[in-house]
């Protein structure tokens, strides 16, 4: 069992492409024995995302399907709700609620496509705290080892 954080950018490409990588994870993530963790700062993260006008025209996620993914995550995530958030992402303050999710919820990965988060010095500080930093590249093959070596 894997305890998994998937960042804004992940969920949102599970949102709107069904076919994708990262859609196929949080398939696999929710179905189990493998358990998502989110926050209420990054479901609403999310939700602000989504509504951007330039996905809407691409994608065109309407409201209701909108708050329907948000249920969703908040039915099969465990949601924690990290009481003190550390400044460790100096290039961008908000992504430190991501890191202190993961941290909180004790993930085993953090899987992320923003570089900010990828960033040797935040890399590190998760480390320290028995998290590791990846993309989703990196979750699909730890996935898909054998479940002995997870």
């Amino acid at each position: 069992m894997i305890r998994v954080v998937l960042d804004t950018n992940i969920l949102v490409r599970a949102a709107t492409n069904a076919d994708g990588l990262a859609a196929r994870l949080l398939r696999e993530i929710a179905a189990g024995p493998h358990v998502l963790i989110t926050s209420p700062y990054i479901l609403g993260e999310l939700t602000r995302v989504l509504a951007y006008p330039r996905l809407q025209a691409r994608w065109g996620l309407d409201p209701r399907r909108i708050q329907e993914y948000r249920d969703l995550l908040a039915t099969v995530a465990e949601i924690v709700d990290p009481a003190t958030v550390h400044h460790v992402v100096s290039s961008d303050p908000d992504d430190d609620s991501v890191v202190q999710t993961a941290v909180t919820g004790r993930a085993d990965v953090l899987c992320t496509r923003d570089a900010h988060l990828l960033d040797p010095g935040v890399v590190s500080y998760c480390a320290e705290r028995g998290v590791r930093v990846m993309d989703d590249v990196a979750l699909r093959h730890l996935l898909s080892q054998p479940r002995d070596r997870c």
